[in-house]
């Protein structure tokens, strides 16, 4: 009598890859009942894994400065209470730009949690390795690398038209097309549409002075674009299955991949690549820059501030937090950046491990409120008031020519702030600042919206 799934199913295991693999062994093998059970015990599942009684503890790197943040500040402790009950959380912290995400027990953005053998898709969420990057363009006056950047760079939905679309290197396709995850022609068509462009929300390009060189200096700000979220929809998925059979305690959103799984590794190697993917689009849009200006950089670092950082067996998951240690970033070479918001100077910060960071520091100013909210709370002005008022002095200028208030400065914490609390807890030295000229954002893309239009036309 042969051996089917429905047999398997019925002895208690849930359908799974080794199905078949098992099935086909006994089959041709020809097992007995009791020869049967003995091969089948393997794939025995062990006892579901429960969470932890309490909360592992985690390192507050973070205070209400006065009463519009204290909300913020206690919403944020609470989530990561729930949070730090996952079962592969050994340790945590949480930085000065903290804020919440989501129902109780997401991660915050500004949160960095540290799992035992373990990937979660959901600490990173579908903008894997959202990033920063800097070049140095010497004594250039500011405006007229704002205004190539400008000519050069694509914000918005999508990838750019055909005709004007930036090489993806074949080198990293050929990758893509080896890794399980990634090996998807859609999804690779996708990463080479969306090559040089920066999404929308609070990526933005970047140009200012240094103030220890006085040289003009460019920073983009933006991650993995859709091939990202393409890998986070499916690490989430093959993690929710693990979470099924391992924990299903475990809410969802923080479910984890085993590293030692065939998946687990093939995960981390997809990581690895849109890593390799986001720095090239980073580059694609920096030297088509300097190409338009015809001069050679003086200088160019970058630094990832959404991404998961490996130790050893431990994995550090920085849901918006900056890197400092060199062990995370192999291939870092300088300090590292912090952007506050479009009127402050991106902060040039060095730094290591310590007792109380991790060895992470804050990527930005963070926000006290949502978009909504902010947008609500300045309904008695105008559009062109607000703009007018958060921005003098600078050359601030949105894609879409339509403004966006929801990442005007009054839309984030008080940088001032931020920055004393760095200091105040010991996060990471600041060593040079970019002081603003001026800057490039997405601007208001749901404005105009091609849906809408063509709603509207209908």
């Amino acid at each position: 009598m042969k051996i089917t799934g429905n047999e398997l199913i019925a002895l208690g295991f849930q359908p799974q890859k080794w199905f078949a693999e098992a099935l086909e062994y006994i089959n041709e093998n020809q097992l007995e009942e009791n020869e049967m059970m003995d091969y089948l015990e393997q794939f025995k599942s062990t006892d579901p894994i429960p969470l932890h009684e309490n909360p592992i503890d985690f390192i507050v790197n973070i205070r209400a400065e006065h009463e519009s943040e204290t909300d913020n500040v206690e919403k944020v402790i609470n989530t990561m209470n729930v949070l730090m009950k996952t079962p592969t959380l050994i340790s945590g912290a949480i930085m000065p730009d903290a804020c919440p995400t989501g129902p109780e027990g997401n991660i915050p953005v500004g949160g960095v949690v540290a799992a035992k053998n373990a990937i979660h898709p959901g600490f990173h969420s579908a903008d894997i390795c959202c990033s920063v990057m800097l070049t140095d363009f010497g004594k250039v006056d500011p405006k007229e690398v704002l205004d190539a950047a400008h000519s050069i760079t694509h914000f918005g939905y999508g990838g750019r038209p055909r005709g004007e679309q930036m090489e993806m290197s074949q080198e990293l396709m050929d990758a893509f097309r080896e890794n399980i995850f990634l090996n998807d022609e859609k999804l690779i068509s996708i990463a080479r549409s969306h090559m040089g462009t920066q999404g929308d929300g609070n990526h933005f390009l970047f140009v200012g002075i240094s103030k220890n060189t006085g040289n003009t200096m460019m920073v983009t700000h933006h991650g993995s674009r859709a091939p990202g979220a393409a890998l986070y929809d499916k690490g989430m998925k093959v993690a929710n299955r693990f979470r099924m059979e391992l924990s299903p305690e475990t809410l969802k959103e923080n479910a984890w991949i085993p590293f030692e799984t065939e998946e687990g590794q093939e995960y981390w190697n997809a990581l690895q690549l849109i890593r390799k993917w986001t720095k090239e689009n980073h580059e694609a849009i920096h030297n088509a820059t300097l190409e338009q200006l015809n001069i050679e950089k003086l200088d160019r670092y970058w630094n990832e501030h959404n991404f998961v950082f490996r130790d050893g067996d431990t994995f550090y998951h920085a849901k918006g937090a900056t890197p400092l240690d060199d062990k995370f970033l192999p291939d870092i070479t300088g300090p590292r950046l912090i952007p506050l918001n479009m009127a402050e100077p991106v902060l040039i910060v060095s730094g290591a491990a310590n007792e109380r960071n991790l060895g992470f520091a804050p990527h930005g100013a963070g926000r006290n409120f949502s978009r909504t909210q902010h947008k609500r709370s300045l309904a008695h002005k105008t559009i062109e008031e607000v703009f007018e008022e958060e921005t003098q002095g600078l050359d601030v200028r949105f894609f879409t020519n339509d403004i966006d208030i929801s990442e005007l400065p009054s839309a984030y914490k008080n940088a001032q702030n931020v920055r004393a609390q760095i200091e105040e807890f010991g996060l990471c030295e600041v060593i040079d600042e970019v002081l603003p000229y001026g800057c490039i954002m997405a601007g208001d893309v749901q404005k105009n919206a091609s849906w809408k239009k063509k709603k509207f036309r209908k």
